[in-house]
């Protein structure tokens, strides 16, 4: 019943009848499934009814080109120094909603007015900030 040996002295063949063990555990499984509780109660919830919002207005776009001589240009209007640019930044940045911020360099420019015009801008608070035209920087 639980184990088989051959009746020859030189072929010993040690096998185990597994077939009881599988039936012992499929009739475990049916039970188990049987005695779990089916899970068909609900929560009852009153949900708050929202409002519709309002239509969310667009935000006011401030493009900054760096010219090739370095210049700094706040939507096509030069400004003459660092000063001009940081009361401009300080301006926009306290608007509600704040405006979206395109910084343009130009191919020839350097990199310090564009670090420059990042720096102030992150000091200022100043959170929706992007680069553009960057595929001139492609070769």
């Amino acid at each position: 019943m639980g184990m088989n040996v051959g009746s020859s002295d030189d072929d010993l063949m040690v096998e185990m009848n597994t077939t009881p063990l599988i039936d012992v555990m499929l009739v475990l499984l049916i039970m188990l499934i049987i005695t779990i509780p089916i899970q068909t109660h609900a929560v009852k919830l009153d949900m708050p009814v929202s409002s519709p919002a309002k239509p969310l207005e667009k935000p006011v776009v401030v493009q900054i080109d760096i010219a090739a001589d370095n210049g700094i240009l706040w939507n096509g209007e030069r400004l003459a120094n660092r000063e001009g640019l940081e009361k401009k930044l300080t301006e926009a940045a306290a608007r509600v909603p704040q405006p979206e911020f395109h910084i343009k360099p130009n191919k020839d420019a350097g990199y310090e007015p564009v670090a420059m015009v990042l720096a102030e801008s992150q000091r200022l608070g100043v959170t929706k900030l992007g680069i553009v035209g960057s595929e001139q920087f492609v070769q």
